[in-house]
């Protein structure tokens, strides 16, 4: 009798995703409410199933139950609509872990689009936040927004008008975001105080900066590195800046392709860099004054390996620009550095310094040169970096 109650609890045990429940939620009038219970009401393992239209939302919605699915009919099918939000936070926090969002597009939401907070193994695929009247410092921060967590899975979504950055991972680690495209932000994806982050595939196209690596005093996570910035469309990256004053992404020059800052250990190969007229590639330290004693405002081990590079530094937003042009013959070498911490870049990449003595003492020390640092010594470490292989397998066909 104990062996067959054993085994008759180990079959139900086994069974138990069978009897996770579909919530399914409609465009309508009731759409806020209905939406929102289905998010509270939820159990682990549950899926809500969001029907293609558009839904009018006037506040935010929340999730706060691990290993739910929200899904819709497609990033243009399925369409939450926060132009008339009444609030001023996000469109979709996510505070639990185990989470998928896919398949929905949020449109004007008054602050960030979704953010998840301390939500650990989370995917976001095939979303997309579009601020619909373009650039425009009253826009949200952020469009997608994963902050604090272990395991991220950014794949196939699409973010166009952000204040800050399009997509945005900080103080993470174990990170992919993949397969995106981030147009029109002002920053186009943003790697901020994380580890072990893999950002390949993507599209960062008419953005201020197009993918940038930063690491920032003062955060709760410290001592971002690690980072693999790869096979990355990065082209006319020339949007004025438009982020509001006081915002660290305001500094950032228009025609900025790759930027890292003050990180550890990152690579950027196999990218094609087009019409960036800053800089393609941008390698800098911290300039701003802090008294964070954790912090080390200088690029270490950073590799710059091959890249395709095409018609980039041809407008620098640089002071002394007209007499860096004709120095230069007309255009920048495309890989600036400031001449801080430490770079290598293999043989043949053109590329200038700034030779800086030392971080934030501002251009007019300047005294810029061609480039001239070491080719990598070995192989770039590429262990442990990217999301767990668990979140990919979530996606499915």
């Amino acid at each position: 009798m104990t062996i067959k109650l054993s085994i008759a609890a180990a079959l139900l045990a086994s069974a138990a995703p069978a009897f996770a429940a579909t919530h399914e939620v409609a465009p309508g009038e009731n759409a806020q409410q209905e939406l929102q219970e289905a998010l509270i009401l939820a159990e682990p393992g549950d899926e809500i199933v969001l029907a293609a239209g558009r839904y009018t939302l006037t506040d935010g919605i929340s999730l706060d139950v691990d290993g739910v699915t929200v899904r819709g009919a497609g990033m243009d099918g399925t369409v939450l609509d926060f132009t008339t939000q009444a609030d001023a936070g996000e469109g979709f926090l996510i505070t639990s872990d185990n989470v998928t969002v896919r398949d929905f597009a949020l449109e004007n939401p008054k602050g960030d689009g979704i953010k998840s907070k301390g939500a650990d193994n989370i995917v976001y695929h095939r979303i997309r936040v579009t601020w619909t009247r373009g650039p425009h410092p009253e826009n949200g921060a952020y469009g997608i927004y994963p902050v604090e967590s272990t395991g991220v899975l950014v794949d196939g979504v699409k973010v166009t008008g952000a204040s800050d950055a399009g997509i945005y991972v900080g103080q993470s680690n174990g990170i992919t975001v993949r397969n995106s495209i981030a147009e029109a932000n002002v920053a186009g994806i943003e790697i901020e105080n994380s580890r072990n982050a893999l950002v390949e595939h993507n599209i960062a196209t008419r953005n201020t900066g197009g993918i940038l690596v930063f690491d920032l005093p003062d955060l709760p996570v410290m001592g971002g590195g690690n980072v693999i910035v790869a096979n990355n469309l990065v082209v006319a990256n020339d949007t004025p800046n438009f982020a509001p004053p006081g915002n660290i992404v305001a500094g950032v020059r228009r025609g900025t392709g790759i930027m890292v800052m003050a990180n550890d250990k990152v690579l950027i190969e196999d990218n094609i860099l087009s019409g960036n007229p800053t800089a393609p590639v941008m390698v800098i330290a911290y300039t701003q004054s802090f008294e964070d004693e954790r912090y080390n405002p200088l690029p270490r081990e950073v590799v710059v390996g091959e890249n395709i590079y095409n018609g980039g530094g041809y407008d620098p937003q640089l002071e002394g620009a007209e007499m860096l042009l004709e120095a230069f013959g007309g255009e920048l070498p495309p890989v600036l550095w400031d001449g801080l911490g430490s770079l290598a870049a293999v043989e043949g990449t053109a590329g200038w310094s700034l030779n800086l003595a030392e971080a934030g003492v501002g251009l007019d020390s300047a005294q810029p040169g061609p480039l001239s640092v070491p080719a990598p010594s070995g192989e770039f470490d590429r262990s442990g970096i990217g999301a767990p292989a668990e979140l990919a397998a979530r996606l499915g066909g």
